[in-house]
């Protein structure tokens, strides 16, 4: 039987027909990273070599956009499991034979450079668990659960383990925003739920290292160590706060350009954006954000198949939590997990993992085979 599908659906726009890109998706990711390099030119100072280091970066992001949005959903399905089982391999690698940096152990060596495995894992685990999922059923019954919650939680534990709590929570909010969009009851919820409070002593004294109980407490008291551990914090809040409505005006942030706030152009950049663009400057940030969020779970409802709708709903959701984790942790309401902002912080990395995923959320939205009735 024909399926039958909206008139605005029936027909793709060339641009999608031709070169597989989401017109309104592209637009709202160029808007941010534009955005995002004029935030960071005042956050570098006004320092144009590290600026054109970053739009080096985002030209690379995009190019990996638009490579992986050629590539059909039936492709992906296909080497999906090669995908987690290669990222599971390098996470072990890493622990074993990992490079060292900064007190993490989070990268290997290959040749002549340094690879962070657990980028692949933010990929590969929604699409494992996408896989998984539509294989056997929706709503998932008891023992797929089990098996799903495997899937999780092994990579998310070895990421843990690095340790890279930040990417940790993405990796496992990716396939569970998965599992639950596959229909999974309330009452797994629930117990889920009540099992991870249970397990948060456990967590704090036999899964946390000393730096990250620190952070907590840091959290739920800045001013314990105003010079210290709660320095970051503090500076951050000051210079959200200072912003005021309109804020201070681009370029004539002080918290930033008086060397008062720390990281201010990776994890810490929300403040200046605060500080010199104001309330209407992230309220202008947030709707971009929201946009591409509403943009991600439509393109989710109207996927024709399990795992496209699975994996583009997790894709959108699991970015809401990569956004809401940095700005709450720079205004103080979540503790420091080392998360930057998409497409405003500066970095390579994990921007292209990011714009990868949105490749791969547009490849499921233009290869659809459309019928009208």
């Amino acid at each position: 039987m024909a399926e039958y599908l909206p008139g605005s659906l029936r027909q793709l726009t060339p641009l999608q027909r031709y070169l597989h890109l989401d017109g309104p998706l592209l637009g709202l990711l160029a808007l941010l990273a534009g955005y995002g390099l004029v935030v960071l030119y005042s956050a570098f100072g006004g320092d144009v070599d590290a600026w054109q280091r970053q739009l080096w970066r985002l030209g690379l992001a995009f190019a990996v956009l638009v490579v992986l949005a050629q590539i059909p959903p039936s492709v992906l399905r296909r080497w999906t499991p090669v995908l987690y089982g290669v990222g599971l391999v390098s996470l072990v690698a890493v622990l074993l034979v990992g490079v060292s940096a900064g007190g993490a152990q989070r990268w290997l060596h290959l040749w002549v450079i340094n690879v962070q495995p657990s980028e692949l894992l933010k990929l590969a685990l929604p699409m494992m668990v996408a896989y998984y999922l539509a294989a056997h059923g929706m709503p998932p019954r008891l023992p797929a659960v089990l098996v799903t919650l495997a899937l999780i939680a092994v990579p998310g534990g070895l990421i843990a383990m690095q340790p890279d709590l930040g990417t940790a929570v993405l990796v496992i909010a990716a396939g569970v925003f998965a599992l639950f969009l596959a229909g999974l009851g309330w009452r797994y919820l629930l117990g889920g739920g009540l099992a991870a409070a249970a397990g948060m002593p456990l967590l704090w004294y036999f899964g946390m290292h000393d730096y990250q109980r620190e952070r907590v407490l840091t959290f739920l008291n800045p001013e314990r160590d105003p010079l210290g551990a709660g320095y970051h914090i503090i500076q951050s809040k000051i210079a959200i706060g200072s912003g005021g409505m309109y804020g201070k005006g681009w370029l004539a942030g002080t918290q930033s350009h008086l060397e008062f706030l720390p990281e201010r152009h990776t994890d810490f950049v929300f403040a200046v954006l605060s500080e010199e663009f104001g309330f209407f400057g992230v309220c202008a940030l947030l709707a971009l954000y929201l946009a591409v969020v509403a943009r991600g779970l439509w393109i989710a409802a109207y996927a024709q198949d399990h795992y496209g709708r699975l994996l583009a709903g997790s894709i959108s959701l699991t970015f809401f939590v990569y956004f809401f984790i940095n700005m709450g942790m720079v205004s103080g309401i979540l503790p420091v997990v080392g998360l930057p902002l998409p497409l405003i912080s500066y970095g390579g990395t994990s921007m292209v993992t990011l714009m990868a995923a949105f490749g791969i959320l547009m490849s499921i939205h233009t290869h659809r085979r459309l019928w009208s009735s």
